[in-house]
C-alpha cells in the first residue's frame, strides 16, 4: 500500500514518481552504504563528499536523485537501477548521497572586509599592511633590519624596506610568466648572514621546434645590495613541459642542511608521477646547497633513478614547512576538484598520485576509484571541496595565544587562511580565518615573531597582529 506519491516534470513531461512510500511487499534489505559501493562507487568514487565539487545537470535535491538512480540518465551514461532496487531502498540511497555532501557556502562570501580588525576565536587580529603594487606575490623571506624579499610571479624581484617601500633587485632569472608559471618561491642560505646567498625557483623555458617548453627550475645567486650576482641553476627539472601549470616550486631548508623543494607534475598525462626513472616530475627532492645529491637519498643506488628525488606521488604541492618541534618536512598540495592534501614527507615514499585521491576530475569523473592502496601513503588531511591551499606555516612564539602549534594554510580557491589545530599529526579542528580576502599564495613565520601572508588581487603584504599588540 502507497502511503504518497509525488508528481514531478520530467523531460516535458508529466511523470508519476513514486519516492517516499514504503511497499508492503519490499523491505529496506539492503544497507544504502552497501548499496553505493556495488551500484554508484565504480562511476563516482568511492567517498560521498565527491559529490561536493560537481555541477549538477538534473538537480541536487532527493527526488532528482531518485528520477537519475530509478529511471537512469540514459544520453549521459547513467542506467537505470529501479529494476535492482527497491523505492525505499532508492530513497535511502539519495539520503545517503546527501548527507555525505558538504556545504561549500560556509567557505565563500560575497564582499570584501570592510575592516582591517577580524575577530577570530581565540583572539582578535588587525591586518598590517606591510607592501602592496605587486601583481602574484609568490614568496617571501626575511632579511635583518626588518627588511624582507618578495617574488612577484610576473618576474620582478623586490625588497621591501622598514617603510615599506618597494625596490626593485636585478639579476633575477628570465621567467616564462604565463599560467601558474613565473617567478615563485625566495629562500635565503641557512648561513647567509656569511654567504649572502639566496635561492629562487622559477618556470625556465626554451623554445624547441617553434614550441614553447618550461619547467622547474632552482638558482642560486648572491645578493649584493639590489643585485643578483653569481647566479647559477643547481637544479633543473626534466623534462621539460608544453604545460604552463603545476610547477610546484616551494623551497624548504631542513635540519640536515639540505634544501627540499617541490616539482608538480606539470599536468601532463604522459608523464607518471610514480615513474622514478627519467622524470622529475611530480616529486619532492632534497639536495645539497651547491646542487649536489646527499649520498643518502633513497634512490641513489637505484639503477636509473632520478637521484635528488626524497620521494614521488605528488600532483602539485605549493606549501612547504617545517614542524618546529620534530623538524619533519610538511606539505600541502592542490588535488583536482577536491583532494587537496595535507602530508608529512618521508623518504622513498610514494604518495599515491594518480593511482588514489579524494579528489574527481574537472568533468566531473573519477580519476581513480581507489582512496588507498597497500605501499601508499594516506594524506594528514584532506579537503572537499577544494581550497586550492598555498603557503603554509607553523605558528610558533607567543605572539598568538591559544594558536602555538597550529599551522596556517592559504586558500587561492575561497580566499581565506585556514587554521589547522592539530593532535599530533591529526586535524582535529578547524578555523576560516579574513574570508574573501584575496587569493592568499603564502604564509610565513617571520624571525619578529609574526605571522606575515601574501595576497593577490590585489599584490600586498599584512603582518597578522593581535590587537593587544
Amino acid at each position: 500500500m502507497l502511503k504518497s506519491i509525488g508528481a514531478l516534470v520530467f523531460t516535458g513531461m508529466v511523470t508519476v514518481v513514486s519516492f517516499s512510500f514504503v511497499s508492503a511487499e519490499k523491505e529496506l534489505k539492503t544497507d544504502p552504504a552497501v548499496n553505493y559501493k556495488n551500484y554508484c562507487a565504480g562511476c563516482h568514487g568511492e567517498k560521498m563528499d565527491m559529490f561536493v565539487d560537481r555541477k549538477w545537470k538534473f538537480g541536487n535535491k532527493k527526488e532528482d536523485l531518485f528520477k537519475s538512480v530509478k529511471f537512469g540518465r540514459e544520453n549521459e551514461g547513467m542506467p537505470a537501477f529501479g529494476e535492482s532496487l527497491s523505492d525505499k531502498e532508492i530513497n535511502a540511497l539519495a539520503d545517503y548521497i546527501l548527507e555525505g555532501i558538504k556545504n561549500v557556502d560556509k567557505y565563500t562570501a560575497a564582499e570584501r572586509p570592510a575592516s582591517d580588525l577580524f575577530k577570530t576565536e581565540e583572539m582578535d587580529i588587525r591586518l598590517e599592511l606591510v607592501a602592496e603594487g605587486m601583481d602574484v606575490p609568490w614568496g617571501m623571506a626575511f632579511l635583518p633590519a626588518a627588511e624582507m624579499l618578495v617574488t612577484d610571479r610576473n618576474g620582478k624581484f623586490y625588497r621591501v624596506k622598514a617603510d615599506k617601500s618597494l625596490q626593485s633587485i636585478s639579476g633575477a632569472p628570465d621567467v616564462l610568466a604565463r599560467g601558474q608559471g613565473g617567478l615563485m618561491d625566495v629562500i635565503l642560505d641557512p648561513d647567509f648572514a656569511n654567504t649572502n646567498k639566496i635561492y629562487l625557483s622559477y618556470s625556465k623555458f626554451k623554445n624547441e621546434g617553434g614550441t614553447v617548453l618550461a619547467t622547474t627550475a632552482i638558482m642560486q645567486a648572491k645578493l649584493q645590495g639590489n643585485e643578483l650576482k653569481e647566479q647559477k641553476d643547481i637544479f633543473i627539472a626534466e623534462p621539460y613541459s608544453k604545460t604552463q601549470h603545476h610547477y610546484g616550486s616551494r623551497m624548504q631548508f631542513g635540519k640536515d642542511g639540505y634544501l627540499y623543494f617541490s616539482v608538480g607534475e606539470r599536468g601532463n598525462e604522459k608523464v607518471n608521477p610514480q615513474e622514478i626513472k627519467g622524470s622529475d616530475l611530480g616529486k619532492v627532492h632534497r639536495i645539497k646547497s651547491d646542487g649536489s645529491i646527499p649520498a643518502d637519498n633513497p634512490f641513489v643506488k637505484t639503477p636509473g633513478a632520478e637521484a635528488s628525488i626524497y620521494n614521488y606521488g605528488h600532483r602539485n604541492p605549493q606549501g612547504m614547512t617545517i614542524h618546529p618541534e620534530t623538524g619533519k618536512i610538511w606539505t600541502n598540495e592542490h588535488g583536482p576538484r577536491g583532494g587537496d592534501e595535507l602530508n608529512i614527507e618521508e623518504a622513498g615514499k610514494n604518495y599515491g598520485w594518480p593511482v588514489i585521491t579524494y579528489g574527481i576530475n574537472y568533468n566531473g569523473k573519477p580519476i581513480s576509484n581507489l582512496t588507498a592502496k597497500a605501499g601508499m601513503v594516506q594524506p594528514v588531511h584532506y579537503w572537499i571541496p577544494s581550497i586550492g591551499p598555498s603557503g603554509l606555516a607553523f605558528v610558533s612564539g607567543d605572539k598568538y595565544k591559544n594558536w602555538k602549534g597550529n599551522l596556517l594554510s592559504g586558500s587561492l580557491r575561497f580566499k581565506f587562511l585556514q587554521r589547522s589545530v592539530l593532535k599530533g599529526n591529526k586535524v582535529i579542528k578547524e578555523e576560516i580565518l579574513f574570508k574573501n580576502i584575496g587569493r592568499v599564495r603564502d604564509v610565513r613565520m617571520a624571525p619578529d615573531g609574526f605571522v606575515y601572508i601574501a595576497v593577490e588581487s590585489p599584490g600586498r603584504i599584512y603582518r597578522l597582529v593581535p590587537s593587544d599588540k
